[in-house]
């Protein structure tokens, strides 16, 4: 399966949550997308779908591929701690996630892109593989040419939070994974016990 390119607001209503960030059609029909609307009687979701479905929203939350999400799950699994957190810190710690944090960018699928495209610097050297899992104490930056990039300059001037886990500087657009975020530090709305459950059966 290739990276899923289509309608987000389609996929937002699937999961009836914004995960790709504020949307007003979302607002107008916060109910799954189909021809009957929100009238339409559905069956009682099986044990299997919840899971699947708290898998798929993950993925698309991140904009990880299957195979990716697999082997990522693995690594979590072979590690010391809760599973399903160590899962969510190693998605936070993929470097096209931090590009997005740190506010270079709006959206993941833009800082994906960024990533791709060779304007982001980790510990000053050039990384353009999105994926790059990123460990404390590492520093990422937008490359010295980049800086005057009209998408870097607009989504930095732009109000955005900012996180315990991550440092910033905006003076020379410089972040830093400080440490792995705690559970309760990321905000993402995932079950992520459900998704331990789905791949250990």
């Amino acid at each position: 399966m290739a990276r899923y390119t289509g309608p987000q607001t389609k996929i937002a209503r699937k999961f009836k949550e914004p995960i790709y960030g504020e949307d007003k059609w979302m607002e107008r029909k916060p109910y799954s997308p189909g021809q009957h609307g929100p009238n339409k009687r559905r069956k009682k979701e099986s044990e299997y779908s919840l899971q699947l479905a708290e898998k798929q929203k993950a993925k698309y939350t991140y904009g990880i591929l299957e195979r990716q999400f697999q082997k990522m799950f693995g690594v979590a699994a072979s590690k010391k701690g809760i599973t399903g957190e160590t899962l969510l810190q190693l998605c936070e710690a993929r470097l096209d996630n931090t590009v997005y944090r740190l506010g270079i960018a709006p959206t993941r699928r833009a800082a994906r892109q960024l990533v791709s495209h060779g304007h982001i610097t980790v510990d000053q050297q050039v990384v353009n593989v999105p994926s790059y899992s990123l460990r404390p104490g590492q520093s990422v930056a937008v490359r010295e040419k980049s800086r005057s990039l009209e998408a870097i300059t607009n989504s930095v001037s732009s109000t955005h939070k900012r996180f315990d886990w991550l440092e910033w500087n905006p003076s020379t657009l410089s972040g830093k994974l400080i440490a792995m975020p705690e559970r309760a530090q990321i905000p993402e709305n995932i079950r992520e016990q459900l998704i331990v459950e789905l791949y250990s059966k």
